[in-house]
């Protein structure tokens, strides 16, 4: 089972502003709940390649995650795959940019696709997603203002 979530929202601030704080990659506890921590384990710049580990926490289960930056063009685009072997697994995201002076229209999204009983619970996770959809759009807005 694979399905795609995503949402659009208007930050007020440059989109250079918006795109580092996106593309650091350890900002994403700031508006995501289920990130309880993100490190990047390459370490140095972010670039293609890059990869970032995290712990996240589903259904009252924490789970080790890993995701390689595929595609980083600052900027406008910056995209990732999880390279965790988990029951659901986010197989592309990313992030599109797109500058209105002095704010920026940022565009998530995320596949995700289960592996073997997974696909079961993909469909609820993907439900679920596609629910919180705008209202996670919303805390990227307030994370990126009021950092």
């Amino acid at each position: 089972m694979t399905g795609r979530f995503g949402a659009t929202v208007t930050i007020e601030r440059p989109i250079d502003e918006v795109f580092a704080f996106l593309a650091a990659g350890t900002n994403d506890p700031k508006f995501s709940p289920r990130v309880l921590d993100i490190v990047n384990r390459t370490g140095g710049p972010v670039a293609v390649g890059s990869v970032f580990a995290s712990t996240v926490k589903d259904a009252g289960m924490k789970t080790k995650c890993e995701f390689r930056i595929t595609e980083l063009v600052a900027p406008t685009r910056l995209r990732w795959t999880e390279a965790s072997k988990n029951l659901v697994v986010a197989s592309e995201g990313g992030y599109d940019l797109v500058s209105h002076g002095e704010t920026t229209d940022v565009t998530f999204f995320n596949l995700l696709e289960g592996h073997g009983i997974g696909g079961l619970v993909a469909r609820v996770a993907l439900s679920a997603a596609r629910k919180d959809a705008d209202a996670f759009a919303g805390r990227i807005k307030s994370a990126v203002e009021s950092s």
